[in-house]
Order: structure tokens, then C-alpha cells, then sequence
């Protein structure tokens, strides 16, 4: 669903809607909603998420708009025949607004995921559950953060990509039928392609995440696919239940072809 012609059509629509936007209050700020809805959506309906469905936690103000800490959340307990089959994250206003889409294993138990994102102006975010029936729900805030997706890498360019591909997986002692959480962090600029070479003055070639494969001894728990709107060096903290000692592994690859993996014992 984050193909090219999406980013390059939807590139388009935010320079039209930031002319309409400027005029628009940040309680009523739905200008890309209903574009980024019908060409991702069509005419399916999209319920509003009860609490006990979906949760999304965002700072109303962030402090750093090319690093704001979101998560998302559901009290739901999956079956074998109910559960939360993807998470579609929207960041309406950025310029890639279709910012994450996961693909989520039942195994993972209750959801509860966290991530880093860039925000680009002040925009409504949207986390939307998509049930392995095909039924939507959705929940939205609004965030006030500008620049983040065009701010200076935090890091050295030459040092960065000494360490890219490098990734961390932090996770406490496992005992089998406890949930367990995990952090996945990866060293990547992530670059969006809209920040300034300090030295030529020119943009900075994007160069980001697209896909992140987490698996449990060869089983998928999290299949991600993403763009600029992840935050430099991704990061992943989420939740299981390990059944038994096993294998975790990490599959990363990257805008420009680059693969890197990561196998964990726990």
C-alpha cells in the first residue's frame, strides 16, 4: 500500500491542501482526510474506535517534531476468529501521510506498540485497526509540532552511516507464558529527502526504512512497512508472549536495496 505512485500522488495533494489548511482551525483540520481515506480506503466505513479497541497516546505539543513518542494500544483479546490483523498509521499532514502499516500476528497477545515519527506541521494523527475480518476502527489526536520532517539529522552523516544497519533488540529475561517486552532500535538516518547538506547546501537523497520482518523461530509477529515519517534510527518497542525459549529475528530493508539482519537467543 506505500507504493511510489502513492507517495508521489499524495506529495501533490498536501501542496494543494496546505493552501486550505492555513485558514483551518487544528479542531477542524480534516482537509487530506477524505482523499487519504478513498484512495486507501474506498467506500468501506470506518467505525470509531471504542476505548477497549484502540487506544493512540501522542503529546499534544511535542518537544521535538523530528522525534515525537507515539503508541498504540488495544485492551482486545485476540482469538482465533477476532483479532487485529494490521494498524494503518496516518499523520494526515505530513508529506508521505500514510506514515506505517503493520501486519500483526494473533500471537502477540494484546497490542501494544510504540514508535518514533516525524511531524512535519500541525496535523491530526489517525491509528486505524483493520480486524482479520476486514472491519476498521479508528482513532485520531492532533498533534502541534512543525519541521520534523525537513530538521538536521541528529547525528553526523560520516558516522551514521558507519553504523548503518547495526540494531539492538533490549528485552528482560524471558519466562515462557509472561508477556515480555521489547525494544527494537536500528541505526539508519532515515533520511526524507527534504533536509538540507549542510556543506552543498543541496537536498539530502532520501534514504530510509521500508520494511521490518520481527519473527519468533521463523514465525511472524510484526511485518512493517514504512517511509520518511519514521523518526532517524526506527525504533520498535512492542509486547509478546513467548511460549517456550526460542529465536528472535530481525529482517531490515531500506529504501536503497540494503538488508540487514538480527537473530536474538532468549
Amino acid at each position: 500500500m506505500l507504493s511510489i505512485m502513492s507517495r508521489l500522488f499524495f506529495l501533490s495533494i498536501m501542496l494543494f491542501a496546505s493552501t486550505v489548511n492555513a485558514t483551518t482551525s487544528e479542531t477542524t483540520d480534516e482537509t487530506a482526510w477524505p482523499a487519504l481515506k478513498q484512495h486507501y480506503f474506498g467506500d468501506k466505513i470506518i467505525h470509531v474506535a471504542e476505548p477497549e479497541m484502540l487506544q493512540l497516546e501522542a503529546p499534544k505539543r511535542a518537544e521535538d517534531a523530528a522525534v515525537v513518542p507515539i503508541r498504540i494500544s488495544s485492551n482486545l483479546t485476540p482469538t482465533e476468529t477476532a483479532y487485529i490483523q494490521r494498524l494503518h498509521l496516518f499523520i494526515d499532514n505530513n508529506p508521505m501521510p500514510y506514515s506505517a502499516n503493520f501486519l500483526l500476528s494473533p500471537k502477540l497477545g494484546e497490542i501494544d506498540i510504540a514508535t518514533r515519527v516525524r511531524v512535519d506541521r500541525y496535523t491530526p494523527i489517525r491509528a486505524i485497526a483493520e480486524m482479520n475480518d476486514g472491519r476498521l476502527y479508528m482513532v485520531s489526536d492532533y498533534i502541534k509540532a512543525t519541521g520534523g520532517c525537513s530538521a538536521p539529522a541528529g547525528k553526523d552523516p560520516s558516522a551514521a552511516m558507519a553504523r548503518l544497519g547495526k540494531m539492538q533488540l533490549r528485552m528482560r529475561p524471558v519466562v515462557p507464558g509472561d508477556m515480555t517486552p521489547v525494544q527494537l532500535i536500528i541505526s539508519h538516518p532515515n533520511n526524507s529527502g527534504l533536509q538540507i547538506d549542510q556543506a552543498s547546501r543541496g537536498y539530502i537523497p532520501p534514504h530510509y526504512v521500508e520494511k521490518i520482518d520481527i519473527r519468533v523461530d521463523d514465525e511472524s509477529l510484526i511485518q512493517l512497512e514504512s517511509g520518511i515519517s519514521i523518526s532517524e534510527d526506527p525504533s520498535i518497542r512492542f509486547m509478546f508472549t513467548p511460549e517456550k525459549s526460542g529465536t528472535l529475528s530481525v529482517d531490515v530493508t531500506d529504501s536503497k536495496g540494503g538488508n540487514f539482519t538480527l537473530n536474538k537467543s532468549f
